[in-house]
């Protein structure tokens, strides 16, 4: 079973903010730029429209060896092998996405306090969100911003592995990494960029600088 281990970047697609490229020629600068775990998060087009980005999706992250988690929508993961779904917490249960998907899909829940990582540890997820540790515009129904306080929680207290998520920049990152966080996730930072490939190697030039 792929996993979120080892990746440094998560990448989250969000075609409202791509500065008019589409989903797929922002996945494949993506790839391009070396990162290696890439969610397709798109809360604005129909399912069908969805579909049809994730079929040209799933073969460009396949023939990479990149790993693919669809947000949201376990049966669109399912309908694509996606590597993976991530939900939230007024989603389906990870116990039944569980059911849904079998034992080899990855599972990520967003969670926003220590009560939720418990839980989602206990579910069975295979990874939580930890955020909005910034505030965030990417995500309309956001809730408020957890700021370092839970981050530090969850690297000292939870063995779950976990992503860092919401508002996180170029200029900021260095701070997320310095607390414990091997994975981070951009949004608009990355997909709203001229030039991906030099966002992304001034990004992880920050990382290193912890």
């Amino acid at each position: 079973m792929r996993s979120i281990a080892g990746a440094d970047i998560y990448g989250i697609t969000s075609e409202e903010h791509s500065l008019g490229r589409d989903n797929i020629t922002v996945v494949k600068a993506m790839i391009d730029a070396g990162i290696t775990l890439i969610q397709y998060r798109e809360k604005e087009k129909t399912l069908l429209e969805k579909y049809r980005q994730c079929e040209i999706l799933r073969r460009l992250t396949k023939d990479a060896g990149v790993t693919f988690i669809v947000n949201d929508h376990v049966d669109l993961a399912i309908a694509m092998e996606a590597d993976g779904v991530h939900v939230g917490q007024d989603d389906l249960p990870v116990s039944v996405v569980r059911q849904l998907v079998g034992a080899s899909v990855i599972i990520g829940l967003s969670t926003h306090s220590p009560a939720q990582a418990t839980a989602a540890a206990e579910a069975g997820a295979d990874y939580i969100g930890v955020g909005p540790i910034f505030a965030t515009q990417t995500k309309k129904d956001v809730c408020d911003t957890v700021g370092f306080t839970y981050l530090d929680h969850v690297v000292k207290m939870q063995k779950i592995p976990f992503v860092a998520i919401g508002g996180i920049k170029e200029n900021n990152i260095a701070s997320v990494r310095a607390r414990g966080a091997e994975t981070i996730a951009l949004v608009s930072e990355i997909v709203g960029a001229d030039t991906i490939s030099t966002r992304v190697k001034n990004i992880r030039k920050n990382m290193e600088n912890k």
